[in-house]
């Protein structure tokens, strides 16, 4: 009976507990809804009083907050760039010092004489021959001037580089065949003309490899060959060459730009100066590389190394800025060298525009001009007076120190062999 009557009681509590929830349920309710008619209503009163509606105001609040971190962010920026200005300078300089040391060579370049050893002084006879007719022949083919005069040293003189080389290759064939004759010595001196293409394309390759360029073609190798026998203002194109290109591989890489680019750019630069043509060699060069197939970005480090026009790259910043390096340095050219070589040049070819005239040497830093005379063109008195008109235009046209001697030489040779023999 107890129980029964307990559980009617515990009955009753859950019942008026359950009232009372139910109760504090719907207050609850009211209060939200009251609190959202609040809401709304103070939603109302501040647009009405801060005439914007409630998406107006958003972009209002995202407008301020926007422009107080841009404010932080340009703060920042300020501070970034007033600390790279404080170390820009010195970093720039670090770059060009370190890159200005890579740059250093071993190569060393014969400018207007080469020599060579003789173990014996009694060569320098047999090279001489009767009457100086083995070394006049030896002048004659290879337009270079011997001086003996030396103990163990055999000097050859010529502005022409390549003329040298190939008076040089000669000699040192002759030296081994030991028969000097003059006949001989043409013979040799033409072999040796003809071998110059190929010396041409094993110095190209030398260079190209010097700076990590392999794989071109082998006509552009030989062309880039003819930098060891050309200077610009009396800097070798191979020395300036291989110095202006480790220099800006050095500043591509620490710049972080495409070294490919810049080491072709100025192994190219100055390849115009080789070309015969007519126009800049900067004009000279880009058509080159054109017929070449060579990727635009490197020909616009050629065409405009020399500010012809715009830069169109920071690579070819970098091409323009390793050249300058190379080319401006103290002690790095010599512009009295390449007038002395260009009014050498202008000697021999008014002489050779003459009639008659096979061939001109210019010797003796210009005081000797020796003249080949086709002598199946001129006989004896015409030659004396070409030799003349020659003297009289050469003074006349171009600025000589001193006189000029004109040595006007017309050979006849008849040669007659038996074919049986």
């Amino acid at each position: 009976m107890n129980q029964n009557q307990d559980l009617i009681t515990l009955e009753k509590k859950l019942l008026e507990k359950e009232e009372r929830l139910e109760h504090e349920k719907e207050k609850i309710e009211k209060e939200k809804e009251d609190l959202s008619k609040k809401k709304d209503e103070y939603r109302n009163k501040l647009q009405k009083v801060s005439g914007m509606t409630e998406s107006e105001a958003k972009e209002e609040l995202l407008k301020e907050t926007e422009t107080k971190e841009a404010q932080i962010i340009a703060r920042l920026i300020k501070e970034k760039e007033e600390e790279a200005k404080k170390t820009a300078s010195k970093k720039a300089q670090e770059i060009l010092v370190d890159s200005m040391r890579h740059g250093a060579l071993d190569y060393i370049a014969e400018y207007t004489v080469s020599t060579i050893k003789i173990a014996d002084e009694e060569i320098k006879g047999r090279i001489i021959g009767k009457e100086g007719r083995n070394i006049r022949a030896f002048e004659q083919a290879t337009g270079v001037d011997v001086d003996l005069d030396e103990e163990g040293i055999i000097r050859l003189s010529s502005f022409d580089q390549i003329r040298r080389e190939i008076a040089r290759r000669s000699l040192e064939k002759l030296l081994k065949d030991t028969r000097f004759q003059p006949f001989r010595i043409e013979e040799i001196v033409d072999q040796t003309k003809k071998e110059m293409e190929k010396v041409m394309l094993e110095e190209g390759e030398k260079i190209a490899h010097e700076v990590g360029v392999f794989n071109l073609p082998a006509e552009l190798l030989s062309i880039i060959g003819r930098f060891k026998f050309r200077t610009s203002y009396g800097q070798n194109l191979v020395v300036h060459t291989l110095e202006e290109t480790k220099i800006g591989v050095h500043i591509a890489e620490e710049v972080g730009v495409d070294v490919n680019i810049v080491r072709l750019g100025c192994l190219f630069h100055d390849i115009g100066k080789v070309v015969e043509g007519d126009g800049s060699h900067v004009k000279l060069g880009v058509e080159l590389l054109r017929r070449f197939n060579i990727p635009q970005s490197i020909i616009n480090c050629v065409a405009e190394h020399h500010e012809d026009k715009p830069f169109s790259a920071i690579e070819s910043v970098i091409v323009y800025i390793a050249d300058a390096i190379s080319g401006a340095r103290p002690g790095a050219r010599y512009e009295d060298i390449e007038e002395y070589g260009k009014r050498l040049k202008d000697m021999e070819e008014i002489a050779k525009k003459y009639k008659g005239v096979l061939d001109a040497y210019a010797f003796e830093a210009g005081r000797e001009l020796r003249v080949i005379i086709n002598p199946g063109r001129l006989d004896d008195a015409e030659t004396i007076i070409t030799a003349q008109k020659i003297r009289e235009e050469v003074s006349q046209s171009l600025a000589v120190p001193g006189e000029v001697k004109v040595t006007a030489i017309r050979e006849f040779r008849a040669v007659s062999s038996d074919s049986s023999i």
